[in-house]
């Protein structure tokens, strides 16, 4: 066979001549998917042939003695210097092609699964599409110009995008298995003595499917987090106080509370569910307080009366001091915040610096950046 004509028996002019001939009339019909077919002839392409010592040299190779093993497996040669083509007009033609029209090719859609009623879920069946794979095709119909062939398959020569994932793909089958036991998983959030319950139905709702796998919506995840978020944190949200004094009263300001942190709890999430198991947790938090009951503040906290100047410190419902107390000065700009706020940190023999100032003190505690209660050696009255 030398570029896909049949040689067998032909000296070097026998060649020629079956070569020159089947040049001359030649057409390449192009099978495409849905039943249709293109040509393209060789004159649109400008085939001619064009002979050197080429076929003499391979001829030169032949083994006499080969020729019972040859009858079952001929020998197959191609050369170049032998039909030669225009490679522009050839790359026109497929362009004028139908099957090249971008507006026409319908895009490979992979296999995937969806709700069933009665199985819960089921796979989908791949849509091959008519996408042509440019590179491909090109490679295959400039070979097939070559070597005189009559036929090109598109299909066969794999000249189309193919979906990535199929009906038969095992991540599909395994992705399959997952959704199934998914839809009984239930993730049980605890809030003190509260709960939330995330069922399996409800996650199902938010899985998407990508290659095969199951991978969960971010954005519908979030949304979920964010409304257990808007339910339970208590973080710039009033608090009512039954202060020493007698009276209740609300304060509004502070960053004090619960404060689930979205992103962290996400990734716990995401992680949760891809475990398919059941679990019961608190959720993830970025801020957290003392209690979740009536008051988030619990029963042990330090009660500031800036009016009355006078500070209560209680733990576990127990007074433990009961002093006054000297706060910013409001003239000098240094008013002290009012609100709810956590204690950031305690301190031992701390140095509080300013701009005309360097203090000792021995006992440090802020709760609210750079404010926050100490002793004052320096001074010799309070409240």
């Amino acid at each position: 066979m030398i570029n896909g004509i049949s040689c067998a028996g032909k000296n070097a002019d026998g060649v020629k001549d079956a070569i020159t001939s089947e040049a001359k009339n030649y057409k390449l019909t192009i099978r495409e998917r849905g039943k249709k077919s293109e040509t393209i002839s060789g004159k649109d392409v400008n085939i001619s042939v064009e002979f050197d010592d080429t076929l003499q040299k391979i001829l030169k190779k032949q083994n006499g003695f080969k020729w019972v093993v040859t009858l079952f497996s001929p020998e197959v040669y191609e050369s170049k210097s032998i039909v030669s083509y225009d490679e522009a007009a050839l790359k026109q033609q497929m362009n004028q092609l139908s099957c090249m029209d971008k507006d026409k090719m319908k895009p490979p859609v992979d296999a995937t699964l969806k709700e069933d009623k009665k199985d819960g879920y089921v796979i989908v069946k791949e849509d091959i599409g008519t996408t042509v794979d440019e590179e491909a095709f090109w490679k295959k119909l400039q070979d097939s110009v070559l070597n005189l062939q009559s036929e090109l398959s598109m299909d066969k020569e794999k000249c189309y995008v193919d979906p990535k994932v199929k009906e038969d793909s095992k991540t599909l089958k395994k992705t399959l298995a997952k959704m199934k036991t998914l839809k009984d998983v239930k993730i049980t959030y605890t809030f003190g003595d509260k709960q939330e319950v995330l069922d399996g139905t409800e996650i199902c709702k938010w899985m998407k499917f990508e290659e095969g796998k199951a991978v969960v919506d971010d954005e519908q995840a979030l949304a979920y987090v964010k409304s257990l978020g808007s339910k339970y944190n208590t973080v710039y949200k009033p608090k009512t106080l039954k202060t020493s004094w007698g009276s209740t009263v609300t304060i509004s300001n502070g960053s004090y509370g619960w404060k689930i942190g979205n992103d962290k709890e996400l990734e716990q999430l995401k992680k949760d569910i891809d475990a398919g198991k059941n679990v019961t947790r608190d959720p993830v938090y970025a801020q957290t307080a003392n209690s979740h009951g009536e008051n988030d503040y619990g029963d042990t906290y330090v009660e500031i009366n800036l009016t009355a100047q006078h500070l209560y410190f209680y733990t576990n419902g127990n007074l433990v001091v009961d002093s006054d107390f000297v706060s910013g000065n409001i003239s000098k700009g240094n008013g002290t915040p009012v609100g709810a706020y956590p204690v950031t940190y305690t301190e031992r023999n701390a140095t509080l610096k300013g701009e005309n100032y360097s203090s000792d003190v021995s006992f440090w505690m802020p709760y609210c950046g750079n404010v926050g209660m100490h002793d004052a050696s320096w001074r010799s009255t309070f409240g």
